[in-house]
């Protein structure tokens, strides 16, 4: 029984040294996150394009088809709007928390005519936003999340080489901006 409980006390000591050095390493670890890069990069409502030449390849796009744009948000200072002018031949839009959970996620197909225009907010602001109706709205479709802070994806279809400079206007058009 001696030896049992030594190598049980052993164990125990043992776990408690991984699981301190674990947590002491999570910030030299995290530090290249997605929401560290970007935020290197941009500042909360500001559009970045991600791929290798502007320095953001953060979110893994598999398909070199797809070209990509984010922005961060911070709901707590008010509601998000985000649009996008034009057409392309595919979009979808992707929020995300801050730690890369996805919250949301629509394209093109299953929205409001096509168009990229949406509120993001949270619970009680939508309550808010429902209780006095503004003229602005338009056919924004309301995305209603309880988070803070935020990263927007939005990522386009190029199915070829000629659509290469309709999607890099649609991506640079792209407004994400707090609602005034």
């Amino acid at each position: 029984m001696g030896s049992f409980l030594r190598a049980l006390i052993v164990g125990i000591v043992g776990a408690g040294i991984v699981h301190g050095v674990i947590l002491l390493l999570i910030p030299y670890v995290t530090e290249g996150d997605v929401w560290a890069r970007l935020e290197g990069r941009a500042d909360f409502y500001e559009v970045a394009r991600i791929d290798p030449a502007s320095g953001i390849n953060m979110l893994h796009l598999p398909d070199p088809l797809f070209e990509a744009a984010a922005c961060r948000i911070d709901l707590s200072e008010g509601i998000v709007h985000l649009q996008a002018d034009g057409t392309v031949p595919y979009w979808s839009m992707s929020i995300y928390d801050r730690s890369g959970q996805n919250i949301f996620s629509i394209n093109d197909r299953t929205s409001s005519g096509n168009a990229l225009d949406f509120l993001v907010a949270t619970s009680a602001q939508l309550t808010e936003l429902r209780n006095t109706p503004a003229d602005d709205l338009g056919t924004a479709v309301f995305v209603e999340t309880n988070i803070g802070e935020g990263i927007v994806v939005v990522r386009a279809f190029v199915p070829d080489p000629t659509f290469e400079p309709t999607v890099a206007r649609y991506l640079a058009g792209l407004n994400c901006g707090l609602r005034s």
